[in-house]
């Protein structure tokens, strides 16, 4: 099995991967592969609206000028997919948007590809709008028919500076706890 984790923060390493590493961490250590994939410098954009996915059918977007597609292939190949985004004006980063348009309608184009797969939201924030992340993301993984598993709390951890959702404790129990429910359900859907 394997999980893999999309951080759609433009910092690379900042307080959103801090995030999705302590799921990842709880996951290995029951097991499971992980891969994690920093959107952050790599050149990505919206979707076109083109729908050429749903005439080719071949599990990419037609769009190849940029990243999204070796970040979709991967999320075809995993078992399990967390997508982490910072807070931007109460909602996802453009990254994190880019993904879940584009990923989705590729999804949808060919047979909703990520159907019955494990996916969990994680979002860092500063003070307040993460609940609209954290919805924008399982509104995404409840369209694709994926299966999202809760936790202790919403999967929200409180920081600016890099680092700084390290001391945040309730939100790094909240991600140890997420990896641990992860883990378990992907674990009961393999039998």
């Amino acid at each position: 099995m394997k999980v893999v984790a999309v951080n759609g923060s433009a910092r690379k390493d900042g307080n959103t991967a801090i995030l999705l590493r302590l799921v990842l961490a709880e996951l290995e250590a029951e097991g499971i592969e992980t891969e994690l994939i920093q959107l952050s410098g790599k050149p990505m954009h919206g979707c076109l609206a083109c729908y050429k996915c749903f005439e080719k059918k071949n599990r990419l977007c037609a769009v190849t000028s940029d990243y999204m597609n070796e970040v979709i292939a991967a999320m075809d190949a995993a078992d399990g997919i967390l997508i982490g985004s910072p807070t931007y004006f109460a909602n996802v980063s453009s990254e994190t948007k880019a993904l879940i348009d584009r990923a989705g309608l590729v999804s949808r184009a060919n047979g909703d590809m990520f159907a019955r797969k494990v996916g969990a939201a994680v979002v860092a924030e500063r003070r307040a709008g993460g609940v609209n992340a954290f919805s924008a993301i399982n509104l995404f993984f409840a369209a694709a028919q994926m299966i999202i598993p809760g936790s202790s709390y919403w999967n929200l951890g409180f920081g600016r500076e890099i680092g700084q959702v390290e001391g945040d404790a309730e939100g790094r129990r909240t991600m140890v706890t997420l990896g641990g429910n992860m883990a378990w359900l992907m674990k009961k859907l393999a039998k």
